[in-house]
C-alpha cells in the first residue's frame, strides 16, 4: 500500500480560484446570442411538461435522460424557462469539477500542480463547449470529480463507511444522469491496482461500486429497449480515434513529467487511468454497437487536467532553485498564453454557429413570414421542436401532419398521420410553410411521410419565399392554380 497522503487543510481556499475562474468562463456569453440548438431544445420542451407527462414520455423514449429532465423540470418550475436556467447548472457543475480537480492535484503533487490542474480544466476546448450546454454531461463530470476526490480521500487512510456511502451515492447519481458514466468505475479500479490497495480496501470499493451499479441496472436494462435512439451514431472509424489518441498523447507526456513526492500517491496513478480507461472501454464497446461520442466520456478530461497540472507543477519546481521569484510566474504566464491562444476558439464556442442549428432563429422567420390561414409542415418531424419551444411564433398556423401531439403521445416530436392523410390535408391548403434543415446540414430524406411531403410540395406548390438561418430553413409554398 502506498503511504498515506497527508491532508491539506488549505486546499479549500485554493480551490476557490479555479472555481471562480470556471464560473467566469461559464457566464461569459452564456445566452450565445439567445440561441438554442436541437439537443437543448429537447431539454427545454420536456422540462416544461407536467411531471406526469414526463413520466409518460420516459416510458416511450429518452429514459436515459429521465433523471436530468426531472431535475430541469424542477428548476424551470422554480426559476422559469430561459437560457440562464437551462445552462447555469452546467456552469456550476463544471466549476465544482474544477474545484475538485484542484484539491486532488494539490494533495497528490502540491499547490502549483493543483492550481494548474484546476485552471487548465476550464480552458480545455471540450469543457468550454459543454460548460454552456443544457444537457447532463457537465453534471456527470462534476459527479466523476467528486467521486475521484472521495477515492483519493480514502487512499489517505480515512477509510470510513461514510466516505464509501458518499462514493456509492455519487456514482449512482452519475449513472442515473447517463449510465455510461459508470465507466468511471474501471478507471478507479485501475487506480487501486496501480497503488496496490490492500484487500480490505478492494472489498469496500467493490461493495460501493456494486451498490451503485445495482441502482443503475434497472435503467440500463430498460433503456436497451430504446436503443434506436442511438442508431444514428456512426460505426467506429480510424479518423474518429484521432481525438482520443491526441488526448492520450498529451496525458502521457504529462505522466512522464510527473514527479511524485515521496510517500504520496502519484498524479499519474489517478489521472492516467481516469483519462485512458473510459476512452478505451467506450472504443471497445463501440466495436460491438456504435456508441463512441466524446461527450459520453467528457469526464475523462478530469484526468487530462490532473496530468497537465502535474507537468506545470514540475515546471515550477524545476525553475524554483534558480529563481524562486520567477518560478511563481510560470503558472500565471502559461495560463495567460493558453487563454490568449484559445481565445478565437473560445469566442467561436460562444456563438450560435458553434452548434449545428438554432431553433429560436427559425421561429423568428416563421413569425415574420406567416399569414392568416397558413399551414405548417416539418421535415423531418423532429424539426417540430422549434414550434414546441416557441409556440407563440406559430400561433394561427395549423400543423396539418400532426395526428397526436408530443405530450399526448409521450414522444419528443408527436405522431403524424399516415401518408394519405397528409397528402389530402396538403392539397386542401393555399399556403404551406415548410420548416426543415438548411442545405449545409440537411440529411437525405428517408421517412415515407417526409418523402411524400416534399413530393407533393414539388408537384403542386411553388416556393415564394425562402429563408435560411443558423442551420434551419423555412420555405413558403403557394399552391399552383392548375391543381
Amino acid at each position: 500500500m502506498t503511504p498515506p497522503i497527508s491532508a491539506d487543510r488549505r486546499a479549500l481556499p485554493l480551490c476557490l480560484i479555479p472555481l471562480l475562474w470556471t464560473l467566469a468562463l461559464g457566464v461569459w456569453g452564456l445566452s450565445r446570442q439567445h440561441s438554442l440548438w436541437r439537443d437543448e431544445a429537447a431539454t427545454w420542451q420536456v422540462a416544461q411538461r407536467p411531471s406526469a407527462e414526463i413520466w409518460h414520455m420516459l416510458g416511450q423514449v429518452d429514459a436515459v435522460h429521465g433523471f436530468y429532465y426531472l431535475l430541469m423540470h424542477g428548476l424551470f418550475a422554480c426559476f422559469g424557462a430561459g437560457t440562464t436556467t437551462l445552462r447555469l447548472p452546467s456552469v456550476l457543475a463544471m466549476a465544482v469539477a474544477a474545484a475538485c480537480v484542484t484539491v486532488v492535484g494539490r494533495r497528490l503533487a502540491g499547490t502549483w500542480a493543483g492550481l494548474g490542474a484546476g485552471l487548465s480544466f476550464g480552458l480545455l476546448p471540450a469543457v468550454q463547449f459543454y460548460l454552456q450546454e443544457g444537457r447532463p454531461y457537465a453534471l456527470v463530470a462534476a459527479g466523476a470529480a467528486v467521486s475521484t476526490l472521495l477515492l483519493v480521500t480514502v487512499l489517505d487512510s480515512r477509510d470510513t463507511t461514510a466516505l464509501w456511502a458518499a462514493y456509492a451515492g455519487t456514482v449512482l447519481v452519475c449513472g442515473l444522469l447517463n449510465w455510461l458514466a459508470l465507466l468511471i468505475l474501471p478507471a478507479h479500479a485501475a487506480t487501486l491496482l496501480w497503488t496496490r490497495a490492500p484487500r480490505t480496501l478492494w472489498v469496500r470499493w467493490t461493495t460501493a461500486a456494486a451498490a451503485a451499479l445495482a441502482g443503475v441496472l434497472p435503467l440500463i436494462l430498460f433503456t436497451r429497449s430504446q436503443s434506436q435512439q442511438v442508431s444514428w451514431i456512426p460505426p467506429l472509424t480510424w479518423h474518429m480515434l484521432i481525438g482520443p489518441a491526441v488526448l492520450l498523447a498529451i496525458g502521457g507526456l504529462g505522466a512522464l513529467l510527473d514527479r511524485p513526492r515521496p510517500g504520496r500517491v502519484s498524479v499519474t496513478a489517478v489521472g492516467l487511468p481516469l483519462l485512458a480507461v473510459p476512452q478505451l472501454v467506450l472504443i471497445g464497446l463501440s466495436l460491438i454497437q456504435p456508441l463512441f461520442l466524446d461527450r459520453y466520456v467528457l469526464f475523462s478530461l478530469l484526468g487530462l487536467a490532473l496530468l497537465i497540472g502535474a507537468a506545470l507543477g514540475a515546471a515550477v519546481r524545476a525553475a524554483e532553485p534558480r529563481s524562486p521569484k520567477t518560478s511563481r510566474c510560470v503558472l500565471p504566464l502559461v495560463v495567460a498564453v493558453a487563454t490568449a491562444a484559445l481565445l478565437p476558439q473560445s469566442l467561436a464556442k460562444r456563438s450560435p454557429a458553434s452548434r449545428v442549428d438554432d431553433v429560436f432563429a427559425v421561429a423568428t422567420d416563421v413569425q415574420r413570414l406567416k399569414e392568416p390561414g397558413d399551414a405548417v409542415l416539418f421535415v423531418p418531424a423532429a424539426r417540430r421542436d422549434t414550434r414546441l419551444v416557441s409556440p407563440h411564433a406559430f400561433t394561427g398556423l395549423r400543423d396539418i401532419a400532426l395526428a397526436e401531439s408530443p405530450e399526448e403521445s409521450g414522444t419528443l416530436k408527436g405522431v403524424e398521420a399516415g401518408p394519405a392523410g397528409i397528402r389530402k390535408a396538403m392539397l386542401a391548403q393555399r399556403r404551406i410553410l415548410l420548416v426543415t434543415d438548411a442545405a449545409e446540414v440537411a440529411r437525405p430524406v428517408s421517412a415515407e411521410r417526409d418523402r411524400l411531403k416534399t413530393s407533393v410540395l414539388k408537384r403542386y406548390f411553388t416556393p415564394v419565399a425562402d429563408e435560411q438561418v443558423r442551420g434551419r430553413r423555412v420555405t413558403v409554398y403557394r399552391r399552383t392554380e392548375n391543381l
